[in-house]
């Protein structure tokens, strides 16, 4: 039995003859292993499903059991991260394997309240996972099944602040039946059908019910708070490399910006970094040397400011801590450190 107000039965029609195919899926009545849905939502947190797909295929072959990824080395966890972004997603990420691991005997808890319990899963993460991996009925609300639900009934209240109404109305329609494929169901055909921007209503099989179909203007929903101007910051990375090739990196502070990532030194992007000054940009270098700014700098798009980098470089052969000095293997470097060691290396 379905909700009188949505046709539930119908976005199971529809899931069941265009439903994705993902490696972390499984259909009603299987359900996929706690350990992948977990995994490939924690990775899915502001990132495409596309770019997710080889970073979920690589973590299940380096570790095919959470107690595997509990007992890597965190070193070993950052760098397979690398290019994901939002880092603390990855320590999170390893806090929690090890949490699973040393309390719970590498079984996840399989309720919202148990989950909400471990490092980096939140009320979304944590309902998806006691749905899809648990057959649990629990609220299960992201950016796509907003979308749906706030053009389907029409919610005039601006978001971020309709998701609470918003979640209110998934628990109404909820249905009885595949509670792991309800909300895949509903992702999957946001994806395809009501999507942002020409949502395709002709062949949707909720139009019939659809408020914002009604009053044609479904792209107005949902609605948006406006949107706050990024900032704009500028800093400078430091980029010496030795006789041997090997470059001088540090890592960064466990909490913060790219934290616990391996970096190049830098100064004035965040509050930790020091100020920079571009009247005198080696103030802040990590040692002296023959210092010189590169040609070009770096532009990169954070959540929520923009960021110009310039990028010095130097040669030096001095003594220092060997630990400091690394070949740079450009993979395992957040996208930033990745675009100033490009930078870098066309000024060699």
């Amino acid at each position: 039995m379905t909700s009188p107000t949505f046709p539930a039965t119908a976005i199971f029609d529809w899931y069941d003859r265009h439903g994705r195919s993902l490696p972390w899926r499984h259909r009603w009545p299987d359900l996929a292993p706690a350990y992948h849905v977990w995994l490939s939502e924690i990775m899915l947190q502001q990132t495409v499903v596309a770019t997710v797909i080889p970073y979920f295929l690589d973590f299940t072959r380096r570790w095919p059991e959470i107690c595997d990824l509990a007992a890597a080395g965190q070193d070993d966890v950052m760098a397979a991260w690398a290019g994901l972004g939002y880092y603390a997603r990855a320590r999170n990420l390893h806090r929690a394997a090890g949490i699973v691991c040393a309390e719970h005997q590498g079984s996840f808890p399989d309720d919202v309240a148990g989950l909400r319990r471990l490092p980096g899963i939140g009320p979304y993460t944590a309902g998806a996972i006691a749905a899809i991996a648990f057959g649990r009925r629990s609220t299960v609300v992201d950016g796509n099944i907003e979308r749906v639900l706030a053009r389907y009934f029409v919610i005039t209240t601006p978001l971020p602040a309709a998701k609470a109404e918003i979640g209110g109305r998934y628990d109404e329609i909820l249905p009885p039946e595949r509670p792991s494929d309800f909300p895949q169901a509903l992702m999957d055909f946001a994806n395809a059908v009501c999507t942002p921007r020409n949502p395709g209503c002709e062949a949707c099989p909720l139009a019939g019910g659809c408020a914002a179909r009604r009053a044609g203007t479904p792209e107005a929903w949902p609605v948006k708070a406006p949107k706050k101007t990024r900032p704009e910051r500028r800093g400078i990375a430091f980029v010496a490399t030795d006789s041997q090739g090997r470059a001088f990196m540090v890592s960064r502070p466990e909490r913060g910006m790219l934290g616990g990532m391996l970096a190049f030194p830098s100064a004035g992007w965040t509050p930790d970094d020091g100020a920079y000054d571009p009247e005198n940009p080696f103030a802040n270098a990590p040692f002296e040397a023959d210092w010189r700014m590169a040609g070009d700098s770096v532009s990169h798009i954070f959540t929520h400011f923009s960021l110009s980098m310039d990028v010095a470089v130097a040669r030096y052969d001095g003594a220092g801590p060997p630990e400091t000095w690394q070949k740079v293997r450009p993979a395992s470097l957040p996208t930033l450190m990745r675009k100033v060691w490009m930078v870098a290396r066309r000024q060699s």
